[in-house]
């Protein structure tokens, strides 16, 4: 199978065939970084985001991450779309506030077990700039110096937040548990319950949104 590197090589080249699957191959995880935080637009903020990498693909770098690329520039599109529609809400930087500070309610995904329930609820309570470092380690396993490029910080920077980002979640998912063995069996095994919820979010991204 041909890398991004390979797709985006051969896209600049000319061939439109490696252009299209190399959007194909992130339209689902686009689906899902954004089904998590925000309710309608989706269609048109993934949109925003490959359009601008029609836009800008000759000016990435070769021997950067194309995933990181995208997910930088699907970072920059949701922050704008929330300045735009949170003026009011919106008081320094928009990564340092939660989903549910912004008044969102995203679409609910259907889980099965209490503790994804609960993880979803917890993510979105937290600086948003935190629940995309988790969600792009432990969803789409990007490095910590890919984080650190979406994120537009140092990679040293960037581990540190990982590491504040789960000491948050498990905050709040004891604050949000309605019983306390619902909090200890979801903080028990936390990182096995964060990378389960990315089944649900590719599921859904299925049926767009819906």
């Amino acid at each position: 199978m041909p890398t991004d590197a390979d797709l985006l090589r051969a896209w600049r080249a000319g061939d439109a065939q490696s252009g299209r699957a190399l959007v194909d191959r992130y339209v689902e995880a686009m689906y899902a970084f954004f089904r998590s935080k925000v309710a309608g637009e989706l269609d048109d903020l993934i949109q925003r985001v490959f359009l601008s990498l029609v836009e800008s693909r000759d000016r990435i770098e070769n021997d950067a991450s194309v995933r990181a690329y995208l997910f930088r520039i699907a970072r920059n599109e949701l922050y704008s779309m929330f300045r735009r529609r949170k003026t009011d809400r919106v008081v320094g930087a928009v990564g340092d506030v939660s989903v549910e500070d912004l008044g969102e309610r995203p679409c609910e995904v259907i889980a099965r077990r209490q503790e994804q329930r609960l993880l979803l609820r917890a993510l979105r309570r937290i600086p948003l700039d935190d629940q995309i470092a988790l969600e792009l380690f432990y969803w789409e396993s990007l490095s910590g110096a890919e984080i650190a490029r979406v994120l537009g910080v140092p990679e040293g920077t960037a581990r540190t937040r990982l590491r504040r980002a789960r000491a948050a979640l498990r905050a709040q998912v004891e604050r949000l548990a309605a019983t306390a063995g619902a909090a200890r069996s979801t903080s028990d095994d936390l990182d096995r319950w964060v990378a389960s919820l990315r089944s649900y979010m590719a599921a859904e991204s299925a049926v767009g949104e819906g």
